[in-house]
C-alpha cells in the first residue's frame, strides 16, 4: 500500500513540473487570543482576534489547461493520516475562490481555459487551524500570477474578504490583529519563534454549532487581560485567550481532554484550544519538549504534529 501510495503521489508532482506549473504554500495559524463579543444585526458576530501563523501549512500545484468545461479541477491528497477531503470539488472553497477572482478580473473559465489544482492536506479540517482560509488565499496568488496579474491588485485582497474571516490574514500572515467579522486588519504584531505542538482528538467542531453553543451561554473575558492582548506589542506576550473554547470543549469532550494533559506535560507553557477547535495548541519552552509530548500524544492515538511560529503568509515557493 506505502509503495502504491508513493506511486500515486510522484505521478501527481509530475503532472505539474516545468515550466507554467505553480507550488504554492498555505500555512496553518493559531489564534493567541479570541473574543466574541456578540451576535451582530447582519447575523454575523462580532469578533476581535489575534492570529499567528505556522510552518506547518498545506501545498497547492496549479496550472492552466486547456478549456475543459469546468473552471477549475480540483484533485487532493491527505498526508500524516488526515481523513480525505470530503467535499465536492465543485463546492471547495479553493473552486469558490479562483471562480469569484476570474469574476473579478473578467476572466471566461471552463470553455477556453481551466484551472487545474491539486491539493496536498497536511492541515486537518474542522480543527481551527484556518487550512481551508490558507488554501483560498494561496489559490488566488496562484490564480493571479498564472494570469498575469499582480498579486498586489487590490481585487485579490476583495475578494479575500468575501471568502471567509481568515481568507485575507494569510494574505498577509505573521501574527496580526484583526475585527469586525476577523475581516478587517487592525495592526501588526512582532512575531514569536517559539516551539509549538498541534494536538487533535477525535472528530471536528463545527464553527456554526460552536457559535450557536456560545450564543446560548456568553462567556465574557476578563476587561483587563483584554486590554492587555489589545494592547501587547509582542506575540510572545499576549495572554492566551479563548472565549469559544468552553463551547468547544462542551461539543466535542475530547477538546477539554487534550488541553488538560497538554497542561500536565513537562515543558509546556501553556495550551489553549484554537479558533473553534477542535485541535489545542501548546507553546512549549524547547523543541526537544514539543518533540516528546507530540509523540506522547500520538502514542495516544491522537493527531499531532510539532511546530514553530512564523513569519509565513500564503506564497509561491519553488516548484519541486
Amino acid at each position: 500500500m506505502m509503495d502504491i501510495a508513493r506511486i500515486a503521489q510522484d505521478v501527481e508532482a509530475r503532472e505539474f513540473a516545468g515550466m507554467g506549473s505553480l507550488k504554492l504554500v498555505a500555512p496553518a495559524k493559531v489564534n493567541l487570543y479570541l473574543n466574541v463579543k456578540g451576535l451582530r444585526e447582519d447575523g454575523y458576530h462580532e469578533v476581535s482576534t489575534i492570529m499567528h501563523t505556522l510552518m506547518l501549512h498545506d501545498v497547492l500545484r496549479m496550472k492552466l489547461v486547456p478549456g475543459t468545461g469546468e473552471p477549475v479541477q480540483l484533485t487532493s491528497r491527505s498526508y500524516e493520516g488526515l481523513e480525505p477531503l470530503d467535499v465536492d470539488p465543485q463546492h471547495n472553497i479553493v473552486t469558490k475562490a479562483i471562480v469569484k477572482l476570474a469574476e473579478a478580473f473578467g476572466r471566461e473559465l471552463g470553455e477556453t481555459e481551466t484551472v487545474r489544482v491539486h491539493l496536498e492536506k497536511h492541515i486537518p479540517a474542522q480543527a481551527g487551524l484556518g487550512g481551508g482560509s490558507s488554501d483560498a488565499a494561496a489559490a488566488l496568488l496562484g490564480a493571479a500570477i498564472l494570469w498575469q496579474e499582480s498579486v498586489l491588485d487590490p481585487r485579490i485582497e476583495h475578494v479575500a474578504a468575501t471568502l471567509g474571516a481568515d481568507v485575507a490574514f494569510f494574505l498577509k500572515g505573521g501574527c496580526a490583529q484583526y475585527d469586525g467579522i476577523g475581516e478587517h486588519f487592525v495592526r501588526s504584531l512582532k512575531i514569536t519563534n517559539d516551539f509549538v505542538v498541534i494536538v487533535k482528538p477525535e472528530g471536528g467542531v463545527s464553527t456554526a454549532a460552536a457559535y450557536k453553543k456560545l450564543d446560548e451561554n456568553p462567556q465574557p473575558l476578563d476587561a483587563a487581560l483584554v486590554k492587555t492582548a489589545e494592547e501587547e506589542a509582542y506575540a510572545m506576550h499576549v495572554p492566551l485567550l479563548n472565549n469559544m473554547a468552553e463551547a468547544g470543549e462542551e461539543l466535542n469532550s475530547g477538546v477539554k481532554m487534550v488541553r488538560e494533559w497538554l497542561q500536565e506535560q513537562p515543558g509546556v507553557c501553556n495550551a489553549m484550544m484554537s479558533g473553534s477547535g477542535s485541535a489545542v495548541f501548546a507553546v512549549c519552552e524547547s523543541f526537544d519538549a514539543a518533540a516528546r509530548v507530540s509523540s506522547s500524544a500520538q502514542a495516544k492515538g491522537w493527531w499531532s504534529r510539532t511546530t514553530t511560529f512564523g513569519p509565513f503568509k500564503a506564497t509561491m515557493t519553488t516548484n519541486r
